[in-house]
């Protein structure tokens, strides 16, 4: 089955901008065109790619066609070069990344290859691979070394972790030592529910499966304001809270024990070969900002 361009684009632009109306003024077409461009593109595959909403919603198979819009789109640009450069839009690509690694080393990356326009998929690198196996995104930052069917992967560092928390909070929840029995009881941070770093520190620390009561708190640096604050402790990436520890504002549950997680770059094979210049950029960002891993 051959696909019309044009309806692809029409099915990209509506979802990746939410409406009808802001599609036709991306595509520089009338909301009509829009309209009847995707009437075809349903007609043809013989099923609703669009869940008319505010703003509108793919359904499963419109989100595997606008991705095949956007790699159709990455491959064009590189088989054109300059040509498409010259005169064409960016090409769109779509990742999933961690939260912390893009609050901490994935910027300067993206600077170093800025010939795209990224869109992200935020989620924990124990689970940023799901998004590969349901073909969802080109590529992801991931926390397994286990490569998923149909990728390249490339090992790019550990991030440090450290176990943070104010003097005060220390003070009120840890003045006789950090054991089993305070860090059951001290509230702690999670990021969301598939956060499980606190858990394998604690782990790591007491050989204990514990269930403290929690803060979720989806956002890297609030992480680091609530426990600047002195709301919970929580596992903070050593980059960021390194000149908070220095000037004793944070203090860490045990100096001895940081947890480095291993982060790893997943890119699907079809699109390896388009997407090298941001591998590279990638994998030397972090070389630079990252620990060896096992290092």
């Amino acid at each position: 089955m051959q696909i019309d361009p044009t309806h692809l684009a029409a099915l990209s632009s509506i979802l990746r901008l939410g409406s009808f109306d802001a599609a036709a003024g991306a595509l520089h077409v009338t909301p009509s065109a829009i309209s009847q461009r995707l009437k075809a593109l349903e007609e043809q595959v013989g099923a609703t790619l669009v869940l008319r909403s505010q703003p509108c919603q793919p359904t499963p198979l419109g989100a595997r066609l606008a991705k095949h819009a956007e790699d159709v789109a990455l491959l064009e640009a590189q088989a054109l070069g300059d040509i498409a450069r010259s005169g064409a839009a960016p090409a769109r690509l779509t990742l999933a990344v961690p939260a912390d690694s893009l609050a901490t080393w994935l910027i300067p990356a993206f600077a170093d290859a800025p010939e795209m326009l990224y869109d992200l998929r935020i989620d924990d690198q124990d689970t940023a691979d799901d998004w590969l196996k349901r073909g969802a995104v080109s590529a992801a930052v991931t926390g397994h070394d286990r490569t998923v069917p149909g990728c390249d992967l490339h090992p790019l560092g550990a991030q440090r972790y450290v176990a943070t928390a104010s003097p005060d909070f220390m003070q009120r929840h840890f003045s006789n030592g950090v054991t089993a029995e305070s860090l059951a009881k001290a509230p702690m941070l999670t990021f969301t529910l598939k956060d499980r770093l606190q858990s394998r520190w604690i782990m790591q620390k007491t050989g204990q499966a514990l269930h403290p009561p929690s803060h979720q708190m989806p956002s890297t640096h609030a992480f680091v304001d609530a426990t600047l604050m002195g709301l919970a402790w929580g596992m903070n990436p050593e980059s960021l809270v390194r000149e908070h520890l220095a000037q004793g504002q944070l203090i860490a549950l045990d100096a001895n024990e940081p947890m480095d997680v291993p982060l790893y770059w997943q890119v699907t094979r079809a699109m390896a070969g388009a997407l090298t210049p941001l591998t590279d950029a990638i994998v030397r960002n972090g070389k630079k900002h990252l620990h060896p891993i096992g290092g």
